[in-house]
């Protein structure tokens, strides 16, 4: 097979690698639903009749909330049943909720739509993370930054699809109801592709011998440190959730673009990322830390900038910008899976991004209520400048999360290893 010539992987591994690429697909459908309302905003608004566009944005962050709320339950189902079926099933769930949602014609529905599919995302990171830690425990951040592959190209074609298809149609209900009936397809392929895990996950020993009832941390010390790390990259969530929604306003409202103009520079966000992420991932693999500052500064200087270019430049500032910024999550998430063993990645997992996400997501909301308040000012580009300020400050502070990390590994014994376990299958990669 051609992944197998890529990744220089022998035949009998076969099976591996079919699964991490069909879970970077399942993470392109999960990040497609999240930011597939997000040029619509306006168009959603005037079709339901919403006092505001804070109604309107409110939808994406209650969908967040839901997406995040449930990751700790669902960490706790990752490490005790099979992780395909959990992920098959979120994906057909993420995907109903978007039909639903096309359907619906009073805004109490489509909140309730949104809840649905945001539940049904929640499946995915507990389950796939811990799932592609295990079966590539040797090079954790190549294989999550290949799995990012298919967030990069779900953030990228999300937007320029949801765009496209409403102003072709007129209406924001066609690409809602499609790519909603598209997940619940391929999570039927998922479920026929995928490889089962070898044995109950449950049953599955740490390296010292634990087992699923193994306490997530021994210590109150390590509890802290966990805590910290996680409220600290919840504001980076914040900051990367608010950029895409405040752009979408600020090029809407200030520079006068229509959804479909919108859905395309919004794109660019995600573009670059496709490439970044295995990237950065692979060379974390050398050396989590530095990377993972290095990142989220050069993210915080396009944030920074971009409302200041002139619009001409913004796609390739948000291309910059995405380049750095998304590429921080396979090494910050190898950073979590390196922290623990296996036996209980998926609970931290789950508790790691429930506090990021529900902080984070909380933006959406945030933003438009922030838009509101500019009143007449919302058409002056001017207006936006001290919101992307704020911005960056967020992705500044957030860096106080990897030293917490860092220390949650050393207490725990495993900084001499890249991985927290060792697996029964190991799938070295081509250097």
């Amino acid at each position: 097979m051609l992944a197998n010539e890529l990744l220089d992987m022998p035949a009998s591994k076969t099976h591996e690698v079919r699964t991490l690429w069909l879970c970077g697909v399942l993470h392109g459908f999960t990040h497609l639903y999240q930011m597939a309302l997000v040029p619509l905003y306006l168009l959603i608004q005037k079709d339901l009749k919403l006092a505001s566009v804070e109604e309107a944005t409110l939808l994406v962050t209650v969908m967040g909330i839901s997406y995040y709320a449930p990751s700790y339950p669902m960490g706790v189902l990752a490490d005790r049943v099979s992780r395909k079926r959990l992920l098959a099933l979120g994906l057909a769930v993420n995907g109903l909720g978007f039909v639903g949602l096309g359907l619906a014609h009073s805004y109490a529905a489509a909140l309730l739509c949104v809840s649905l599919a945001g539940f049904g995302g929640s499946f995915f990171h507990p389950a796939a993370t811990a799932l592609i830690a295990r079966l590539f425990s040797s090079n954790t951040g190549k294989a999550l930054g290949l799995v990012a592959i298919g967030a990069s190209l779900g953030f990228f074609v999300s937007p320029i699809y949801a765009g496209w298809r409403a102003a072709t149609t007129g209406s924001w209900r066609s690409p809602v109801m499609e790519v909603g009936w598209y997940g619940v397809l391929f999570a039927a392929v998922f479920y026929w592709l995928a490889e089962e895990d070898q044995s109950p996950v449950a049953e599955r020993p740490n390296q010292a011998g634990g087992t699923f009832n193994e306490k997530l941390f021994p210590t109150a010390a390590l509890w802290m440190f966990f805590l910290a790390a996680s409220v600290a990259f919840s504001l980076r969530d914040f900051a990367g959730s608010a950029m895409a929604s405040l752009s979408s306003l600020f090029l809407q409202s200030a520079h006068g673009l229509n959804p479909q103009s919108t859905g395309f520079i919004l794109s660019g966000i995600f573009l670059a990322s496709a490439v970044s992420n295995p990237l950065f991932g692979h060379l974390s693999d050398r050396g989590r830390i530095p990377w993972a500052i290095g990142l989220l500064m050069m993210a915080l200087t396009m944030i920074a900038l971009f409302p200041h270019v002139p619009q001409r430049w913004m796609f390739v500032t948000l291309m910059v910008y995405g380049f750095f910024f998304l590429a921080n999550y396979p090494v910050v998430e190898a950073m979590v899976m390196d922290s623990v063993p296996d036996s209980v990645r998926g609970r931290v997992f789950g508790l790691f991004i429930t506090t990021g996400g529900l902080l984070g997501n909380t933006s959406h909301w945030a933003v438009g209520a922030a838009v509101k308040r500019l009143g007449l000012n919302a058409a002056s580009p001017t207006a936006y400048y001290p919101l992307y300020a704020g911005l960056a400050v967020l992705v500044l502070i957030s860096l106080l999360g990897i030293p917490c990390l860092h220390a949650i590994r050393k207490r725990e014994g495993l900084e001499s290893n890249a991985a927290a376990t060792s697996s029964p299958v190991t799938v070295e990669f081509s250097k």
